[in-house]
């Protein structure tokens, strides 16, 4: 956005911290107006800075306390199986972020699972829907930071 500034800032950590608070509370707490601030979020919404407004919710209070990276090899990198792949790991709700990486893995994948067993029930259904050359994943043994707020 060209004409960003510091009250959209103001307005994009204060959403990220707490996307529930009333307007009036979020104009008081950035020193606007409340039909400002409301222009602003509108604004920042029209133009895709800001994506949506969620609830995060507890993945150990939900059963999904095991964190995994999945680390994918594979030997084929053109469209089609690129777009097969995509398509695959876009279906599986434990899947919460896919990325094409450099360097010796083609792909990391961030699931979240209720266990190991849930875990391999995902790779049995991983690796029938895709051809994948080696496959590896690491557990999280301890969480020590984990964040949904960007550093704006």
């Amino acid at each position: 956005m060209s004409d960003f500034d510091t009250y959209d800032t103001r307005i994009l950590r204060a959403l990220q911290h707490d996307a529930s608070q009333p307007v009036e509370a979020l104009a008081d707490r950035i020193g606007l107006s409340r039909n400002a601030t409301w222009r602003r979020i509108k604004r920042l919404e029209e133009t895709g800075v800001l994506k949506a407004r969620v609830a995060l919710v507890d993945p150990e209070k939900v059963g999904l306390g095991l964190v995994v990276f999945i680390s994918i090899r594979t030997n084929r990198h053109d469209a089609d199986w690129s777009g097969a792949f995509a398509r695959a790991v876009s279906r599986f709700p434990e899947i919460l972020g896919v990325y094409r990486t450099s360097g010796a893995l083609d792909y990391l994948i961030r699931a979240r699972v209720a266990d190991v067993a849930a875990y391999d029930a995902l790779y049995q259904r991983l690796i029938a829907a895709v051809d994948l050359s080696d496959v590896t994943a690491s557990f999280v043994m301890e969480e020590i930071k984990e964040t949904t707020e960007l550093p704006v």
